[in-house]
């Protein structure tokens, strides 16, 4: 691989001073810090809406945050956000308009896009008259009985926040439905669900934007022929199917009716599609209201985005804080920590909006980039995660930033633990012998709330977003495609389609080629 040309980014001045800093500072302990400045946990936090940020503990100083403001600035942050709100192309290369804040918009038109929200407003109106139908026992199946289990049939953005937030808002679920979710192609994950669930009285929802996604599709094909065998007819396929699409075409051909279609539109990504008519099952599971309580709460990180100042603006120190450890500390990985069970896939639903929109190597110029973009996200509720993988946060060869999400309701010293980590991980602990020392330095931030409600997800959810996207734009890549993830899907389509005892696929390496012949003849 060719070497990257310097960029504007690494050459530009506001790059290079940080740099000279980083120098200065890379030595300096956090706890030396916190004996200088008595008040440095409350210099270094910030209230957003329900969400207190403490970032005390990371390795910055004034300086730093002054410094990184200075880059955020140099990238016009400010503009391209203003940009994004009023509905410009910002998504360059595929020229669509970045609009999934519109989804929660109390606002009437976005300048640039025009009205969308004539749209929006009726898929919510239409989001609320099938959700109640299905809760309140209105929606009937081929039989004459009403639904008592939801099954969601997607991947990617069609799967990962739905089933993030019926997990995390599971206290607030009062639907006598039960609402599973299912993605993987391996057949046992739809097999599985349909364990726990009667053909007449299940309700199908197929997310899927094009209406061609190879997963979803032949998991919504297994669902079909289970339904049609043990009902007897095709026709029960209209009252038990639904589908968020734009391809009513293609889903009229598998026998959904048109009006049990919800749309999506290409200004709405995958990854920011929850706040849509993907959130349909999320929508039966809590009812509308909170559904709209959760629109509401991400519109108040919204505002908190477009008005405060960079330096008390939650979405860009966490940018800017993660950006300074990449490309300055050269760490590679950033671990998300929710000390919550209620939380557990959040950094699943954290990895696909991060990597996937932020794992480019490749400019909006279309430049090689000669700098770190988005490091490896991972991560898993506390206290597990204390008894897997802390042992490397603390005393490993490797840099780890982490975020401590703590919910203030939590109990059985959840919480407790997740500030006696974070405060482990900062000081550590100077020991004579080497197996038992803990250097400490290693920094954190911690996301306090009091509860894991709608609009408490809703902020949250938005303030990860709105990191992402400012991340993007210093980084000068485009967030908001993601065409690394088509390669192997067009190479699976190819093995898939190839006949038994076809032999070698002219052009695919003698590997593939040696491990698809094996598969072969495993399977007969």
């Amino acid at each position: 691989m060719n070497t990257p040309k310097p960029s504007k980014l690494t050459q530009s001045p506001a790059w290079k001073a940080l740099q000279a800093h980083q120098a200065e500072i890379a030595q300096v302990q956090m706890r030396e810090l916190f004996a200088r400045d008595p008040g440095r946990a409350r210099e270094f936090s910030l209230e957003a809406g329900a969400l207190l940020l403490d970032y005390s503990k990371q390795r910055v100083t004034g300086t730093t945050l002054a410094l990184l403001a200075d880059l955020a600035r140099q990238a016009d942050v400010e503009g391209w956000r203003t940009r994004m709100f009023a509905g410009e192309h910002i998504n360059v290369s595929e020229d669509r308009a970045v609009l999934h804040v519109a989804l929660r918009s109390a606002q009437k038109v976005f300048p640039a896009g025009g009205d969308v929200m004539p749209l929006v407003r009726k898929a919510k109106q239409d989001l609320r008259a099938f959700s109640d139908a299905v809760r309140r026992g209105r929606l009937l199946g081929h039989s004459g009985k009403p639904m008592r289990t939801v099954i969601n049939i997607g991947i990617g953005g069609s799967d990962l926040g739905p089933r993030m937030l019926t997990q995390a808002l599971w206290r607030h679920a009062d639907a006598p439905q039960a609402v599973h979710f299912v993605a993987n192609a391996d057949p046992d994950d739809l097999a599985r669900v349909l364990t726990q669930a009667e053909p007449e009285t299940t309700l199908f929802i197929v997310a899927s934007k094009t209406f061609t996604t190879v997963e979803t599709l032949g998991n919504a094909h297994l669902a079909r022929a289970w339904l049609v065998r043990a009902l007897g007819s095709e026709q029960a396929v209209k009252q038990h199917f639904t589908a968020v699409t734009t391809n009513l075409a293609a889903a009229a051909d598998f026998g959904i009716a048109g009006e049990r279609c919800f749309p999506l539109w290409d200004w709405v990504g995958g990854r920011y599609s929850v706040w849509s008519s993907v959130g349909l099952p999320l929508a039966i599971a809590i009812g509308m209201e909170r559904f709209e309580a959760l629109l509401a709460g991400a519109r108040a990180m919204d505002e908190h985005f477009l008005t405060a100042p960079l330096a008390a603006n939650m979405p860009v120190l966490l940018a800017l804080l993660g950006i300074w450890y990449a490309n300055f500390f050269g760490a590679e990985a950033h671990a998300v920590l929710p000390y919550a069970e209620a939380l557990r896939e959040l950094p699943a639903y954290l990895q696909q909006l991060e990597m996937e929109s932020n794992g480019k190597g490749v400019d909006r110029d279309g430049q090689a980039v000669d700098y770190a973009t988005v490091p490896v996200v991972w991560g898993a509720p506390g206290t597990n995660s204390q008894h897997a993988f802390h042992q490397m946060l603390h005393q490993g060869t490797h840099l780890v930033p982490c975020d401590f999400l703590v919910p203030v309701a939590s109990t059985g010293m959840a919480a407790e633990n997740a500030l006696a980590q974070g405060a482990a991980l900062m000081a550590g602990k100077e020991v004579a012998q080497p197996q038992r020392r803990f250097d400490g330095n290693r920094p954190s931030s911690t996301i306090m709330f009091k509860h894991i409600d709608p609009h408490t997800m809703g902020q949250l959810l938005a303030l990860y977003e709105h990191k992402v996207f400012v991340q993007g734009i210093i980084w000068n890549i485009n967030s908001f495609d993601q065409w690394g993830v088509e390669l192997g899907k067009e190479i699976a389509r190819t093995l898939a389609t190839q006949p038994a005892g076809g032999g070698a696929i002219p052009g695919l390496d003698a590997s593939t080629n040696a491990l698809l012949a094996r598969l072969r003849d495993w399977r007969t």
